[in-house]
């Protein structure tokens, strides 16, 4: 069973979330969320819906498992999909918690999110930085009057608080020492805290560390982790943004708290990310397998027409001018289905090639690969870069001829499978169409009695 004829694989997506407001971005979400799906017409089908995928509802290669890596190693931003995740666990945690707890920390209302966002700053005036402070020291401009700095200006520097000047040191030398695999954040237990406190400093408040609200250290983490400019997995927020998530988790740690940002990841999942995986998952071969079969797709379709244009020369009858539309069928569907990611061999047995990063993978790695996806593991302060990896360099090493044939697994998922039988069948249709008149054309030229 195929989709549609008609059927378009969804498109690359670029990043848009500058062009719409908040408002937009939310009613975007509640269209994807109340239709279930992207809709068909965007070639994504109900089944590879971004709420089953989540919702765990699909098969490899369409897992969330296969989500996280395609975002952390193709688009470079795992960190809205890490973030999504605990952020419903959170909330599924903060509704679970009695009502004595809940009580603790009040909702964050929508007006005052906005007035964040929308609303005109306080201005406030901007310490010279200590460094430069020390240089002017005993000069004229020592004493020079503090320059003001509108808050509501996103150009501007954030502020720096004079009695965080010990705490600055630290925190810079916590953004500094964060590796791959290792930070001071994993190692250091009140790190964090001192992360989140500079963060609320440049943002030009006062932290509460010994709040008696639910998950405060909780909160105060994960600041640290995605809020914080500079932070290992910072979330790309306007300074706007940035400012109102602070506010209200200066004043509550419930869920409402961070509905400013929470839309902006939300809405880059769904209408860019998704989509593009999508897309990606498509594709059954690696890039050199691909580009192999476009080759091999040009030069069917050259020994066709070669073919074709030495019979119309000679003296041989017309009926042999039909030979050659093997070559033209067989080449434009390999060119037609690798133009769109796809090997035909492969899609014959419903193969797919392996991932370079599942390539080197043992029980071991896939073990910590699950761990990885719990809640724990997106608190844990981490990079999400992938260059100190052991399967990077031993996947470069790989020669072209074992990568064009690497390891292939079977594809699980039947939505997925449905797509590129239909694309095949596309392709097969264009080529038959396209070889009959262009071998009809051949048939029709008279003969050229060259030899």
């Amino acid at each position: 069973m195929v989709y549609s004829l008609t059927y378009r694989r969804p498109s690359h997506v670029t990043s848009s979330r500058d062009s719409l407001n908040g408002d937009e971005k939310q009613r975007s979400v509640n269209e994807s969320i109340q239709s279930g799906s992207s809709h068909m017409s965007s070639g994504i089908p109900d089944a590879l819906s971004f709420d089953r995928i989540i919702s765990g509802g699909t098969c490899p290669p369409v897992t969330v498992r296969e989500f996280m890596n395609y975002l952390k190693y193709i688009e470079y931003s795992a960190e809205n999909l890490q973030f999504f995740l605990w952020y419903r666990d959170y909330s599924s945690r903060w509704d679970s918690l009695p009502a004595s707890d809940k009580a603790l920390a009040p909702e964050w209302s929508a007006s005052a999110a906005d007035a964040d966002i929308y609303g005109a700053s306080p201005v406030r005036p901007k310490r010279v930085p200590p460094q430069i402070a020390e240089v002017l020291k005993n000069t004229d401009f020592a004493d020079a009057p503090k320059v003001t700095v509108d808050r509501a200006d996103p150009f501007n520097t954030p502020p720096k608080a004079e009695s965080f000047d010990d705490k600055r040191d630290l925190a810079s030398d916590y953004g500094s020492s964060v590796g791959d695999d290792k930070t001071l954040l994993s190692s250091t237990a009140s790190s964090h805290r001192v992360v989140t406190e500079q963060a609320f400093d440049d943002a030009g408040m006062k932290w509460k560390p010994f709040s008696n609200q639910p998950y405060r250290d909780e909160i105060s983490r994960i600041i640290s982790i995605y809020i914080a400019e500079g932070s290992p997995r910072e979330l790309n927020l306007s300074s706007r943004e940035r400012q109102s998530v602070l506010h209200a988790l200066q004043h509550t740690t419930h869920p409402t708290a961070f509905r400013t940002i929470i839309t902006t990841v939300e809405y880059s999942l769904r209408r860019q990310a998704h989509p593009n995986f999508i897309r990606w998952t498509i594709c059954n071969g690696n890039r050199p397998r691909v580009i192999f079969a476009r080759g091999l797709g040009v030069s069917l379709i050259l020994f066709g027409f070669l073919a074709d244009l030495l019979i119309t020369l000679s003296h041989a009858g017309r009926g042999w001018r039909v030979l050659p539309i093997v070559g033209w069928f067989v080449g434009i569907a390999t060119l037609v289905a690798a133009w769109k990611g796809m090997c035909v061999v492969l899609h014959g047995l419903h193969h797919r090639h392996l991932r370079p990063w599942e390539l080197f993978s043992d029980s071991s790695e896939e073990a910590a690969d699950e761990k990885g996806m719990s809640v724990d593991s997106f608190l844990s302060g981490t990079r999400n870069s992938f260059e100190e990896e052991p399967w990077v360099p031993r996947y470069k090493k790989r020669n072209i001829i074992r990568k064009v044939f690497d390891r292939e697994i079977w594809i699980q998922e039947p939505a997925l499978r449905q797509i590129q039988d239909t694309i095949f069948l596309q392709s097969v249709l264009a080529s038959f169409v396209v070889s009959c008149v262009v071998v009809g054309i051949f048939c029709a030229v008279p003969h050229g009695n060259l030899y």
